[in-house]
């Protein structure tokens, strides 16, 4: 009976542990999410792209999650293979540092943080408020699970169970070292498994050596995460992850057999304690950083030749061909097969529209007219996504698939009409103004330029809950999406205050570029309504979008 009651005990911890990891990453991607891009991308050395890594971790608490961030970047054109194996691992040393904080006993910080961080997640409706609300808990959280763990191992300590198995880790480092990384891709939180063994040797379930095993072995299995991960990304992008494997196997491997080597014949005396075992998971991973990073160049060349990309077809804007259209007109289906295609359909043509806008303002900067050019061919697919739209719902048999479908493929053809005049925002007006820009000496004043980056950024972030919004029609979603349109206009007007407060202190650069920035401004927040659009109907079914904001009863209001 104990037995059954330990494993359960040590399931729900283990379950709260990965529930608040995930919780605090979810909360800083909603944030932060668009913000990564600008610090991933820029041009740095390999050490700094490594400390954008470490700091990414930190924030993000997953390794795993960083890697995600760099091999979609690789797809995107944004970074080159160095940089992002560079990032990677940075962002392995990044989670190991992560886990030097969270193994403070901070069980004194819970209440505050249950406290204060319930308050602004459940009582505040200012988004980023409430995922800082959402943060706190999870660290909160995160701290209870710990806790549960030690309590959870404190009625078999003394039973002939734990010691068994901890004597025989001990010995078969190997058994444990296996163990250790498959925990963590089961888990698939390296900071989540590392706790726990960090905890079970802080406590005295298992000795020192049979946690630096299972740790090792976690590092090892924690690059498994990613791999699997991106398992249907295009080759390019999974050289990235398979490289990190390939570096961490070899030393983990390595740091297995010379370590143990050491503990066994005595001639390492350290104070084998949970905290020794944090340290030697940090050193572990600053290593490798630094043992790997000068190879990165070389690295690049083994990985694209032991993974050739295949021979792609690109279309004639320069991009490579995207995926057909979802549509076939003479093959309708029924009515929840044609909504779902209409469905497939818009989201290529987000995916389209978000392409030409992503590098919007890098166009400003850039003076390339070629790919000015280069994004404006894109607005012709999105052109014919709408005339596919349009043509498959006009085909549809209104009488067979009823009122409430027809009503719904009306709601998606809406927004997809909203969807090409968020391009004709990008093409026809943001390409322009980089166009006009070109050619001139006018720079923005740098608070100028910090503006319309955050602001940009933001849209990036509305871009990706729009799609979140069309796949999944979940109403909390749809709400924060048009709280989101609220806050997207507070900062045009709040950026436009500050410009002219600029102007009228004669600052150069502000005059230059006025109007620009101005007319940049307008452009970013209407492309921004357009996209939020999708949330509309959703509200509307659910009672929760007004008709209009005016006050319907004057002498009621006077009174």
């Amino acid at each position: 009976m104990a037995i059954v009651s330990f494993l359960l005990s040590l399931a729900g911890a283990t379950m709260l542990l990965l529930f608040a990891v995930r919780m605090v990453r979810t909360g800083i991607e909603r944030s932060f999410g668009a913000s990564f891009q600008r610090m991933m991308t820029a041009k740095r050395g390999a050490l700094s792209n490594s400390a954008a890594g470490v700091g990414l971790a930190i924030v993000l608490q997953s390794s795993a999650a960083v890697a995600l961030l760099a091999t979609g970047f690789v797809t995107a054109g944004y970074l080159q293979f160095p940089a992002a194996l560079a990032i990677v691992l940075g962002g392995d040393l990044g989670s190991a540092l992560v886990i030097q904080i969270l193994s403070f006993r901070l069980d004194w910080l819970v209440p505050v943080l249950l406290a204060v961080g319930g308050y602004l997640f459940v009582k505040v409706e200012q988004r980023k408020l409430r995922q800082a609300g959402r943060i706190l808990m999870g660290i909160a959280f995160i701290l209870i699970s710990l806790r549960f763990l030690r309590e959870a191992m404190d009625p078999i300590r003394d039973s002939a169970f734990l010691p068994a198995i901890a004597d025989y880790l001990a010995q078969d480092y190997l058994t444990a070292f296996i163990v250790g990384g498959a925990l963590a891709f089961v888990m698939h939180s390296s900071v989540a498994a590392i706790l726990m063994c960090v905890t079970l040797v802080q406590i005295g379930a298992i000795p020192f050596s049979a946690g630096l095993s299972l740790v090792l072995g976690a590092n090892f299995g924690s690059a498994f995460i990613p791999v699997w991960l991106t398992r249907d990304m295009d080759v390019v992008a999974r050289r990235v992850p398979y490289a990190n494997l390939a570096l961490r196997g070899v030393w983990a491997v390595a740091a297995l057999f010379i370590g143990n080597v050491f503990l066994r014949s005595g001639a390492l005396a350290l104070s084998e304690t949970g905290q020794m075992l944090v340290f030697a998971h940090i050193a572990f991973n600053a290593v490798l950083v630094l043992l790997a990073i000068p190879f990165g160049s070389g690295l690049s060349r083994m990985m694209a030749q032991f993974m050739p990309a295949p021979r792609l077809r690109s279309g004639g804007n320069g991009f490579d061909a995207r995926p057909a259209s979802a549509l076939d007109i003479h093959n309708i289906g029924s009515s929840a097969q044609a909504l779902a295609s209409l469905k497939q359909e818009l989201l290529r043509m987000s995916e389209l529209v978000e392409v030409m806008f992503r590098p919007a303002l890098d166009l400003y900067r850039d003076n390339d007219l070629d790919r000015i050019r280069a994004v404006q061919a894109l607005d012709k697919d999105v052109n014919a996504c709408l005339a596919g739209i349009r043509e498959f719902v006009a085909a549809m048999p209104t009488e067979e698939f009823g009122r409430d479908a027809t009503k719904t493929a009306r709601d998606m053809m809406e927004y997809a009409i909203r969807l090409e005049t968020a391009g004709d925002v990008v093409a026809k007006r943001l390409c322009v103004l980089a166009r006009d820009l070109q050619g001139t000496e006018a720079q923005f004043s740098a608070d100028g330029w910090s503006e319309l980056t955050r602001l940009h950024e933001c849209i990036l972030s509305n871009l990706k809950l729009a799609s979140n919004v069309l796949v999944s029609d979940d109403l909390e979603s749809a709400r924060i999406l048009s709280l989101e349109k609220t806050e997207v206009k507070r900062a045009e007007r709040r950026s436009r205050k500050r410009h002219l407060k600029r102007l009228q202190t004669g600052m150069v650069e502000s005059f230059e570029t006025s109007d620009i920035h101005l007319e940049t401004l307008r452009a970013l927040r209407e492309f921004n309504s357009h996209i939020a659009a999708v949330a509309y109907p959703l509200l509307y079914k659910h009672g929760q979008l007004l008709e209009t904001r005016l006050i319907e009863d004057m002498d009621a209001a006077d009174d």
